[in-house]
């Protein structure tokens, strides 16, 4: 896939003004997507360390700390990387660029969601899983976005682990400690970013090489990264059959090996398609996609797991 650079997409700042759209514009700070996804691993985590449904003051408190972490995490991030927004085709309509949200306004309201979320965590939850949430505000925002991702192309691999936060946080605010089982979820995410990643780097290519990102997916040819693709997917699925004797059930056994099957499948073809020569976009947008439908799967099954029968072990 060949990458050539792109100058900055010549937008004016937008006006600023209007209860709504200031609304909007905060919140798309937080980068809300990205929250939805963690959401999608914190109450799962819950129920299986529960082993049923915990009390549901705790879920909230566990879930909105958790989002206002990320959220705060999100914002801090936007504030650092406001000037590689301005030359990515991607990013040029975040808050900080069309100028909605001024730099000060950003940083004044990442602190305070931080600050938010680790009070509701530490009051609603526990200590452990506040500080939990204080470590992954800093893997994302100090040790990704302000020393990896601009040096390394391993950027994504090592501050990606602050993705795989939220299972650490939910286990922690249910047990009050972190075992076994929440590492091995720890380390299903924290395998299973790079293939996630990657390939929507691959698309967005011109994007990062423009911003001076070394991001795998622009900088090495599609070959490359599809065989990293590989095989990570590989160790993902594996790491996620650890859960099996770590005391998961039938369902997620059958979900597991069900859909990690789907899912080496899947960049397997990508892998295939990049040694051809015909890896288009849309190929490397159905395994990043595929990636979220495989992880919610995953969890699913974790929650539905407790109410049907017993361990597998």
């Amino acid at each position: 896939m060949k990458t050539q650079q792109v100058s900055a997409p010549a937008r004016p700042p937008r006006a600023r003004g209007g209860v709504g759209r200031k609304a909007r514009a905060y919140l798309a700070l937080t980068k809300p997507r990205v929250i939805e996804l963690l959401l999608v691993t914190t109450l799962p985590t819950m129920i299986f360390a529960h082993g049923g449904f915990p009390h549901p003051g705790l879920i909230l408190a566990t879930m909105v700390g958790g989002a206002f972490a990320a959220g705060s995490a999100g914002a801090f991030n936007c504030y650092i990387d406001r000037d590689m927004d301005k030359v990515m085709h991607r990013t040029a309509n975040r808050p900080l660029v069309t100028g909605e949200v001024t730099p000060r306004e950003a940083l004044i309201f990442a602190w305070a969601l931080g600050a938010a979320a680790i009070g509701i965590l530490w009051w609603g939850a526990n200590p452990l899983a506040a500080w939990l949430g204080v470590a992954a505000i800093f893997l994302y925002v100090v040790v990704y976005t302000l020393i990896l991702k601009r040096r390394t192309a391993q950027n994504i691999i090592w501050g990606g682990a602050a993705g795989c936060m939220p299972v650490l946080i939910a286990w922690a605010a249910v047990t009050n400690s972190v075992e076994w089982p929440a590492i091995v979820l720890f380390l299903i995410i924290f395998l299973w970013t790079p293939p996630h990643y990657w390939p929507l780097s691959m698309k967005y290519s011109d994007d990062y090489n423009a911003a001076n990102v070394p991001m795998l997916g622009a900088i090495a040819g599609a070959r490359v990264v599809s065989v990293q693709v590989v095989l990570y997917a590989w160790a993902t699925v594996a790491c996620s059959l650890l859960l099996v004797p770590a005391g998961a059930g039938w369902v997620y056994t059958v979900a597991a090996a069900a859909a990690g099957a789907w899912f080496i499948r899947e960049t397997h073809r990508l892998h295939a398609k990049a040694r051809q020569g015909t890896l288009e976009n849309r190929a490397a947008m159905k395994v990043f996609h595929g990636s979220i439908s495989y992880l919610t799967v995953l969890f699913l099954a974790l929650a539905i797991d407790p109410f049907v029968g017993g361990p597998v072990f």
